[in-house]
């Protein structure tokens, strides 16, 4: 389960393909230029157990870094190639990378960090995907490396850091294997197990790489022989396309990237032959009901979905079928075991609503933060931790979802959980998008508020927000309704689908 074995017996196979280009990088030209990757490491000065970061656009060059940095023994610290010099510079100094290699599409803030790297602890080289003035070339560096491996093979490791929506980004922590980097992954294992990726698997990744997930598909992907087709981003017709194109069988998405397909006009859906596709996987953020109910219409029961963190406790799996007879859950735990806890720790009967806890699973750090490492650990059951989320199991163990604890709003000390009050909105014809977070109340303490972005600003009126309050009113319990409804015409959002609801939240709420 590693690229090289593959080399070695299906040399000629297409490990990457892109799909805007029809690029090609074979399993055999993959191993030359990982190991080519490993000797550049090596020549900028980084040792087994170093870290390195990268911040990449989705280009085929992601993987030489990364299939080095695995048999090189050192860390990879992945960073958006959308953040700013000082919020790449406060990662890269957090984490001790010792290097960082920058695509050329972020030239401007390759420059930018480089003119202050002497003030970044550790930093020693800056290299660049692409020629970049006065900066190491990376693939030019590569060029003149052995194609035979390191002579110092070890597995390496990787480190990923939070989004940052309720602070600065923290590193995620795993424990490293030890020995040769040619032994299964697990994350490959899992999946195979799960889902029957294998080297007969052609995967569409429509998502950035350096998202933990994408990542970790892709890569498993390769690690099991299958092709991976990568999309420069995220398109709603060049992804149908792709999936016609390369007969793709296995894609992973999210569920923002649902939405945007279900808009699409019918004609535009129905033009292209999706007969290939076995599997489809959606994570990340929560799907509303409605808008899984259509993909399932539309593609059949070939819909499974999975909750998980980046932290890696647990992993939480249902599908189609289940999804049909449980609407609204996310399944039931195959790694770890679930525990639902009150704010004390104590461990809640089924049915009830409370901090959702994993048992059995990876071990929570979070780098250079001793404090949130401890607080992401149940008081009474040191070894159960959480990622902040709430929710209820049913009787047989499935999982519902109910928020992030930091979003819970207390209104005159009833609880309410924003996501239950969102996927109602959400069901609403005229609503594309939908967040929900508790503002002042002189009375109540905090008050539920929605902000919307509809499917047609043209009906952003006082009379729709009207329209939906009443709407809601309909259907939920009055204090769990929005007593106010602003509009905006884009909610902010991370690629992953993420919300960014701490940035809304904040323009309600005094400085203080």
């Amino acid at each position: 389960m590693h690229p090289r074995l593959h080399a070695e017996t299906q040399p000629s196979k297409p490990a990457l393909i892109m799909a805007s280009s029809g690029g090609t990088v074979s399993f055999a030209e993959l191993e030359k230029r990982a190991n080519q990757g490993a000797h550049a490491l090596r020549q900028l000065g980084l040792k087994s157990g170093d870290t390195v970061a990268i911040a990449c656009d989705n280009r085929l060059e992601f993987f030489d870094v990364m299939w080095a940095a695995q048999r090189s023994g050192l860390i990879l610290v992945l960073l958006s190639a959308r953040l700013k010099t000082d919020e790449i510079a406060y990662i890269v100094n957090d984490s001790g990378a010792k290097a960082l290699i920058v695509s050329d599409a972020m030239a401007a803030t390759a420059r930018n960090v480089a003119e202050i790297a002497s003030s970044i602890s550790g930093l020693k080289q800056i290299a660049t995907i692409g020629p970049v003035d006065a900066l190491t070339d990376w693939k030019a560096l590569c060029a003149s490396q052995p194609e035979t491996p390191i002579a110092d093979e070890e597995i390496g490791g990787r480190m990923v850091y939070s989004s940052g929506t309720t602070g600065r980004p923290k590193g995620i922590k795993f424990a490293s294997a030890t020995g040769s980097p040619i032994q299964p992954n697990p994350g490959a294992v899992l999946f195979e197990r799960l889902y029957g990726l294998d080297q007969d698997t052609v995967y569409l990744s429509p998502a950035p790489l350096y998202h933990s997930a994408p990542m970790g598909m892709t890569a498993g992907i390769q690690a099991v022989g299958g092709t991976a087709v990568i999309l420069p981003k995220f398109e709603p017709e060049e992804f149908l396309k792709a999936i016609e194109r390369w007969k793709v069988t296995a894609v992973m998405v999210v569920p923002t990237m649902f939405i945007r397909l279900l808009s699409l006009p019918d004609e535009v859906r129905n033009r292209y032959d999706l007969s290939s596709l076995k599997t489809v996987i959606h994570a990340a953020a929560p799907c509303p009901a409605p808008v899984k109910q259509a993909m399932i219409d539309w593609l059949g029961p070939i819909i499974e979905e999975f909750y998980a963190g980046s932290e890696g406790n647990g992993h939480v799996t249902i599908s189609s079928q289940e999804w049909l007879a449980r609407p609204g859950s996310v399944g039931r735990a195959v790694v770890g075991q679930i525990h639902i806890c009150d704010d004390e720790g104590n461990e809640l009967p089924a049915g009830e609503t409370g901090t959702i806890y994993f048992s059995g699973g990876k071990p929570v750090s979070y780098h250079n933060d001793p404090a949130k490492t401890a607080s992401a650990h149940n008081p009474k059951h040191p070894d159960w931790s959480t990622i902040g989320d709430v929710g209820r199991l049913d009787e047989e163990g499935y999982l519902f979802l109910s928020d992030r604890k930091d979003f819970m709003i207390i209104s005159g000390g009833v609880n309410v959980y924003p996501q239950e009050v969102e996927n109602l909105l959400l069901s609403h014809p005229a609503v594309a998008d939908a967040a929900v977070f508790g503002v002042p109340n002189p009375d109540f303490g905090e008050e539920v508020k929605a902000v919307i972005q509809p499917k047609n600003w043209n009906s952003a009126t006082e009379s729709m927000a009207k329209e939906l309050m009443a709407w809601c009113r309909e259907r939920l319990a009055d204090v769990k309704c929005p007593r106010s409804i602003d509009f905006e015409q884009e909610l902010p959002r991370a690629e992953t689908g993420k919300l960014y609801k701490k940035e809304l939240k904040a323009r309600y709420w005094p400085a203080s």
